[in-house]
């Protein structure tokens, strides 16, 4: 009896204490990658282009796609997301196919960061190769990292001249000081059907984009929240007027 009452006064003693928890950070080198593609000839119609693909989606889908959406005469860099994961109903196995992400609410402020830091390398890096300014540079992006974009022409004007956001939205905090003046023209292009951004929400999108942009174009196309391959038509004439070819 005696050993029973200790085991329950050293329980009680021990649920009594305060326990301490601690969040800590830190910073790690993270390997970030691109596909690359390279036109067998450049002129000076041709552009640089930093595509970044949807959730759960992978470079080498949005390179086909930008691709096909925009013509082959240009430089296209297809950023690989920093979050890995295996796209698949239940436990990974062989059959499993990675899919790569942009971040996660809880930790949104540093996938934006990180977000920055990626394009800001890339663009520098490929700029410096390709002997393109910052007038021929185009950033594109599909699904969830078209807010991030619109994040990062507020944050960092003047290190592109066109936006085209595909099937994304636009910040929460669009609406604060924090951002600058938007220098780049924004193509945003939403579909009807889509089942993330609902129609009386993406008409509020051009609206709320010229808060920091001046030159917004916007088209609400048919469909479900799918890569727009058919709206080449409407993005090769926005290049056309933007950046004086088509």
């Amino acid at each position: 009896m005696s050993f029973i009452g200790s085991i329950r006064t050293d329980y009680y003693e021990y649920s009594m204490r305060t326990p301490t928890v601690e969040h800590q950070s830190f910073t790690a080198r993270l390997e970030c990658r691109y596909l690359l593609h390279i036109p067998e000839q450049l002129d000076d119609k041709s552009l640089l282009i930093i595509t970044l693909h949807g959730y759960s989606s992978n470079p080498e889908v949005m390179l086909r796609l930008t691709g096909g959406l925009m013509g082959d005469r240009h430089v296209i860099a297809a950023l690989e997301a920093p979050n890995q994961h295996y796209v698949t109903d239940g436990l990974p196995n062989r059959q499993s196919v990675p899919g790569y992400n942009w971040g996660i609410s809880p930790h949104w402020d540093s996938a934006v960061r990180l977000h920055h830091d990626m394009l800001l390398q890339t663009l520098a890096s490929l700029r410096d190769r390709f002997e393109m300014g910052r007038e021929r540079c185009l950033l594109v992006g599909f699904s969830q990292p078209v807010g991030l974009n619109y994040r990062f022409a507020g944050t960092h004007p003047g290190e592109v001249a066109g936006i085209i956001g595909l099937c994304g939205g636009v910040p929460r905090d669009w609406e604060e000081d924090k951002y600058r003046s938007v220098e780049a023209a924004v193509l945003h292009i939403s579909r009807d059907q889509d089942e993330f951004y609902p129609v009386e929400m993406v008409t509020q999108f051009p609206e709320g984009l010229r808060r920091h942009a001046a030159d917004v174009e916007f088209h609400l196309l048919e469909g479900p929240h799918r890569f727009p391959s058919k709206a080449n038509g409407i993005v090769r004439a926005w290049m056309d007027r933007v950046f004086g070819h088509g």
